[in-house]
Order: structure tokens, then C-alpha cells, then sequence
């Protein structure tokens, strides 16, 4: 059968918040069979669990923030999509604080982390989210209209474009298609990096946000161009960040999905209500597994290749 997977053995990370500023430290540790990914608040008087799901998902503003009760966890859409792009279905996150550290702005660290600490697979069928009919959320009219629609498909890929109307983002690829049967995540989407421009900085700090933010964390743009000295990762950096936070937005449903999703100048809250529009619809979904793996689309049986 094609079976679910978690991690061999834990593994730590540190660093600081995006938004917050604050330092935090990760513990990624295994996690048994149908346990889903867990986020566990342990700098709480008693520890808080906070299992992700579509509902759990409670601010999408600038990043996904999941919560119980009062307690949050915020910006975890870069640490989810590398889960995806893994394969991973079961993982406690014990962190201690508010926010999960933006390492260097990408998925990348988070790939090598969970990659270092080694993948398993576990005795339990690996359980797929299949769409059965197409569902679609969009926003606004006109040239304001943002979109975001799932379609059936035997496999997973993702086409998203963007439209800033910037110098510096013009001049590079604003449509980007990525196939998750590939087993090139890690090489053609985990690295790419979240961006602002500088415009916008202070206004956010001024809010309480990016107050983790720089130059080594994040594409920074000032009315004409880009600020890191090294440049872009990717010809399509920008484009390919939004499908990397559409891949850890929409693991939040808990599964993998078997399905085409498309976007044009999506985000976080649009992804969410997708996935909400998604499951309110019953005979819009169903969950599969595979008893062989031959069934399964190409390229899902196999454990994802290093860089």
C-alpha cells in the first residue's frame, strides 16, 4: 500500500518571527499514524495543541494563523508546505512562542530540517483528499478580481499568476505551473522567498508586523527595483513563492489532495475560503487510498529527492 509518513527521528531549529520579531525554537518530532500535523504551544503554563485543519485556519492577514481558544500560532504556510512537498502526514511541532521563524524567508530550511531528521514510512494507508467536481471563490470585479478553483484531477498540480505591476516584477515570469508528482519541489519552489516592498515596511512595522523582517529573510523591492545584492533565486521567484504558500495553505484541509488548483493574485484568505467552499460541499470530495502504489498518480509513491 502506499503508506503515510513522519519523521525518524525529531529535529530543532531557531530563529525569529516574521511579524513578531520574537526568537523561537521549533522541535519537529515523529508522530503515529492518522495524528495529522500538530502544533504544540509548550512556552504555555499548561501546552496547548493546535491541530491544522480548514477550521483551525483563524487570520489569513499577511500570513495563516491557526488557533484554539485564545492561543494562536502564526505564519505557518512555509513550514506546511514543505510538509507537503515531503510527503509528511504526521508530525507534532512543539514551539515556544506565537510565531514559526522565517529562517531565510522560503521553505527551504524547513526541507533540509525535516529531510536531515530522515522520513518513515508508518503501517497505516496514506489517506488523499480527492476532488469529484470543480469549486471555485473569487473576490472583487473588474481588474480587482482575485480567483482560486480546484478541479478534478488524478495527481496534484498548481498554475498561479500574479499581477503586481512593479518594475522589478514585470521584468520576470508572472504564471507558473508545478506538477507535485514531479518530486522537484525541493529543487523548483521550496527556495524561493516571501517579498515586500520597502514602501510598505514601515507602514507594517508601525502595525506590529515584519518586525522580523530584512534583507536575509525576505526579496525586499524598492519603486524600481530589487534590494538584496544577490539578486533572485528564480527567473519566476515572485510567481513561485505564491504557489509555495498555496501548497502549505491548502495542506491545511489535512491531506494531501488529488486535485488541479489555479489562482490569479490568490493569497492566504482566498486559499482558505477554497478549502471551506471545498468540504461545506459533500459530493465535492471524497478520501482515497491506495492498496498499491502502482495506483496511485506518478511520482506519489516515491520519497522526495534531496536538492
Amino acid at each position: 500500500m502506499l503508506a503515510q509518513r513522519t519523521l525518524k527521528t525529531l529535529t530543532r531549529a531557531v530563529g525569529v518571527g516574521l511579524h513578531s520579531g520574537e526568537r523561537v525554537e521549533l522541535t519537529l518530532r515523529p508522530a503515529p499514524p492518522d495524528t495529522g500535523i500538530v502544533f504544540r504551544r509548550i512556552d504555555l503554563p499548561q501546552p496547548v495543541d493546535i491541530p491544522v485543519n480548514a477550521q483551525s485556519v483563524t487570520d489569513t492577514r499577511l500570513a495563516s494563523t491557526i488557533s484554539r481558544g485564545d492561543v494562536k500560532v502564526r505564519t505557518i504556510e512555509h513550514l506546511m508546505s514543505a510538509c507537503a512537498g515531503l510527503g509528511l502526514d504526521n508530525l507534532y511541532i512543539d514551539i515556544t512562542a506565537e510565531e514559526v521563524p522565517i529562517l531565510d524567508g522560503s521553505a527551504s530550511s524547513f526541507v533540509y530540517l525535516l529531510q536531515s531528521a530522515g522520513i518513515e514510512p508508518q503501517k497505516a494507508p496514506k489517506k488523499f483528499l480527492r476532488v469529484l467536481k470543480p469549486v471555485e471563490v473569487s473576490e472583487g470585479e473588474g481588474e480587482q478580481i482575485k480567483w482560486a478553483l480546484l478541479t478534478p484531477h488524478h495527481g496534484f498540480t498548481l498554475s498561479f499568476e500574479i499581477e503586481f505591476h512593479h518594475p522589478a516584477v514585470d521584468a520576470t515570469g508572472q504564471r507558473v505551473e508545478f506538477d507535485m508528482g514531479s518530486g522537484r519541489y525541493s529543487r523548483d519552489i521550496a527556495r524561493a522567498r516571501t517579498f515586500a516592498f520597502s514602501r510598505d515596511v514601515e507602514t507594517m512595522r508601525a502595525n506590529g508586523l515584519a518586525l522580523g523582517g530584512g534583507l536575509d529573510n525576505a526579496i525586499v523591492m524598492d519603486d524600481t527595483k530589487v534590494l538584496n545584492a544577490d539578486g533572485l533565486r528564480y527567473a519566476e521567484e515572485f510567481a513561485k513563492h505564491k504557489i509555495l504558500d498555496a501548497i502549505g495553505d491548502l495542506y491545511c484541509i489535512g491531506h494531501p489532495m488529488l486535485a488541479a488548483y489555479s489562482a490569479f493574485r490568490s493569497g492566504h484568505a482566498l486559499n482558505n475560503q477554497l478549502l471551506r467552499a471545498l468540504l461545506a460541499q459533500a459530493d465535492a470530495w471524497e478520501l482515497v487510498s491506495f492498496e498499491h502504489a502502482r495506483q496511485a498518480p506518478a511520482g506519489f509513491a516515491e520519497l522526495a529527492r534531496a536538492w
